[in-house]
């Protein structure tokens, strides 16, 4: 099959690129998805709970055991079908700050300044109010926003202003400080992944060929110049030809497993797998980040505030018809209702600490998290913009063979310090007086725990990532940077890579809108050649 573009992965980026170099008739476009079209609970918003640990749905990747996880293997779910992680995730909407673009352009990498990456952002929304100098209202990705209404989370913004953290109705807007409301990939009680808002709408156009189901195993050379792409669907290998660029948005775990199983990366590496190099490349699955993020606990005495309260038993059914004839409820609910950005120490520019809270304990179920009988409510809390740095590099030439993920959390000194402000922030909020009514008691990590030492081993005993990796195929003109600012592929011609892997340092907030974002601007650099 020849066309003039192929995309690998359909997720939150490369649908986008999908649809952009698809508008113009003349482009013939092969979107390649390992993953199936759709999974029916992806369309329902609490349905993240029932795909976190669905492999009908979902990558269910696991890190490597290491010390600052206590020997744990900590899960890393990642989107298998059309959509990604868009598909999966916990439908939150965060852009980041100003100053995460801008110290992307200060790397080197010309063109992503805030002032560069704002009109795609605007592009890519639907956004009703705020103010237009920030805020797109015609894009195709439907962004909604719960007034501060609800009982608890109204509490929680009373009881942050008491600590001296003030409220903000537009933390994408002109500054990210403060506590809000969760804004959320949600729009009438739907999840609005790319593929619903960007692959739906154009599914009849004559020259976009989707083919889902397909494991990309390698790219296609020239010499120095990537013409294809070879996949297999169903166990039988298939080929396909780009005469243009081939696009990889694989994801941070995806592509850079397929640049090494291509030859690209460490030569050495690959040579001890029997790859053979094509092009020695050292940054290659160098550069992971992620938020790494402990939970703490809180009972609730007071009845009737939490989901465990209400949507148990009968309560789950009234929560059922609720969203049925409103979209709202538990079964429309953004997976942490209500965050805030804080500063760790008066002086910063900028926050650097994320809170996030969730209205109810779950427990482990059969098939993924489910509602404890226990009421009480959950606060992550953590620092934005981590240090530490791991890797991922494939073990196996296998394609089907997961690769080795080291996220070497805690390894830098100054993220297990703001881990720790960051829990003693969250302990300051919910012991706040504003919380008395609510009756609330510490349960993790424990009001025991009082010195620093003690609040870190708690959190390498229990923490997990929010989800969110990047990194792998860094954007930059440096001897470890794996694509240009033009997100080319150094050193490999009709080759880029478009996804959170070209991230150089994580964004202030959860990765799905960047991700979005660097779908829209790598398909408009595309297209400009």
């Amino acid at each position: 099959m020849d066309f003039d573009y192929i995309v690998v992965g359909a997720g939150s980026a490369g649908a986008v690129v999908a649809n952009r170099l698809s508008a113009d008739p003349r482009n013939k476009v092969l979107l390649l998805e390992a993953g199936p079209a759709s999974h029916p609970w992806s369309r329902v918003p609490v349905g993240f709970a029932k795909l976190i640990a669905n492999p009908a749905a979902n990558w269910l990747y696991s890190a490597e055991p290491e010390a600052n996880t206590n020997g744990r293997r900590v899960p890393v779910p990642r989107g298998r079908l059309l959509g990604g992680s868009s598909a999966i995730n916990g439908l939150a909407f965060v852009r980041g700050q100003a100053q995460d673009f801008d110290t992307w352009a200060q790397m080197g990498n010309q063109g992503w300044s805030y002032e560069n990456v704002l009109p795609f952002f605007k592009r890519m929304e639907s956004w009703e109010g705020g103010d237009d100098r920030y805020r797109g209202h015609d894009g195709p990705l439907k962004i909604t926003n719960p007034p501060p209404a609800d009982p608890f989370c109204a509490t929680v913004i009373k009881a942050a202003a008491e600590v001296g953290i003030a409220h903000n109705p537009d933390y994408n807007g002109a500054r990210q400080d403060g506590i809000a409301m969760s804004q959320a990939t949600i729009s009438s009680g739907r999840r609005m992944s790319t593929a619903q808002c960007y692959l739906t709408p154009i599914r009849k156009r004559a020259n976009l060929h989707i083919e889902t189901g397909a494991l990309g195993e390698g790219l296609l050379f020239e010499g120095k110049r990537c013409v294809g792409v070879r996949y297999s669907v169903g166990g039988n290998r298939r080929e396909a030809r780009a005469s243009r660029e081939v696009i990889v948005s694989g994801g941070s775990i995806n592509s850079p497993q397929l640049l090494e199983l291509s030859g690209i990366g460490q030569p050495e590496r690959l040579k001890a797998l029997g790859i053979e190099v094509r092009h020695a490349l050292p940054g290659v699955g160098e550069n992971l980040r992620d938020h790494y993020a402990p939970r703490t606990r809180w009972t609730v005495g007071a009845k009737g505030i939490t989901y465990n309260d209400t949507a148990r038993g009968v309560g789950l059914v009234g929560q059922a018809l609720r969203y049925a004839f409103t979209g709202k409820g538990l079964l429309g609910m953004v997976a942490a209702p209500l965050r805030a950005f804080v500063r760790s120490r008066e002086g910063l520019e900028a926050p650097d600490l994320l809170l996030g809270w969730v209205p109810m304990f779950t427990e482990a179920g059969p098939t993924g998290p489910r509602i404890a009988r226990e009421s009480g409510v959950t606060c992550y809390a953590h620092p934005m913009r981590p240090e530490s740095k791991g890797h991922i590099h494939i073990t196996s030439a296998d394609p089907g063979k997961p690769p080795a993920i080291n996220f070497n959390f805690l390894s830098a000194e100054i993220d297990g310090e703001l881990t720790v402000r960051a829990v003693r922030i969250a302990r300051a909020i919910m012991t706040a007086s504003a919380m008395a009514p609510l009756q609330i008691k510490e349960a993790a990590p424990g009001a025991d725990k009082t010195a620093d030492n003690e609040i870190l081993d708690w959190v390498k005993k229990s923490a997990e990532t929010t989800y969110h990796p990047v990194g792998t195929c860094k954007m930059g003109n440096d001897a470890m940077a794996v694509v240009d600012p033009e997100l080319r592929v150094h050193g490999i011609g009709g080759l880029r890579v478009a996804d959170a892997s070209i991230m150089p340092t994580l964004t202030s907030g959860n990765t799905n809108a960047p991700s979005i974002m660097i779908g829209e601007k790598a398909a408009d650099m595309v297209l400009k050649g």
